[in-house]
């Protein structure tokens, strides 16, 4: 009897921490694409960088970074809060790739300023071309196979969203 009970309790703990509540807990519900924006110097690089690349087809998001959408996709659109899988592949201006094709699960909220502007503009199944500047991506830190204040470029498909 004490088994089965211990068994219940820990059955109930394993589902109440999977819950979409405690996920949501957790998450910055209220995020505000627009708040942060690039300075202008920032976008100019990302605009110099398009143009010397003969890339015409992007948009500017209000925040200063700019995309492309490559399919739109036709599941969910995902929020702040939810759980993604992506695939992507990242790459430097000057060609140099520091993220091999991958995938990645997460919550959005988790991810680079960059990516949680980004990935909303499509759907379960869409693709994107992200163009970021620094300070929507690492800033002035360095991370490994990035070196500080560079603007990022990302191939991103959403796989997934919960």
């Amino acid at each position: 009897m004490k088994k089965l009970l211990i068994s219940g309790l820990a059955l109930l703990l394993l589902f109440n921490s999977c819950s979409k509540s405690s996920v949501d807990s957790s998450c910055n519900s209220t995020y505000d694409a627009c708040a942060v924006k690039a300075p202008q110097a920032e976008m100019d690089s990302v605009t110099n960088y398009l143009n010397a690349q003969g890339i015409t087809d992007t948009a500017k998001h209000c925040s200063g970074m700019f995309y492309k959408i490559d399919s739109v996709g036709t599941g969910k659109t995902p929020g702040i809060c939810s759980s993604i899988v992506i695939s992507y592949q990242g790459h430097l201006t000057n060609g140099v790739v520091f993220a091999q094709p991958g995938s990645l699960q997460n919550i959005l909220d988790n991810f680079i300023a960059g990516f949680k502007n980004g990935i909303p503009l499509i759907k379960e199944g869409g693709g994107i071309h992200l163009y970021i500047p620094p300070s929507l991506a690492y800033g002035s830190q360095a991370m490994p196979g990035i070196p500080a204040n560079s603007v990022l470029i990302f191939d991103v498909k959403l796989l997934s969203v919960q």
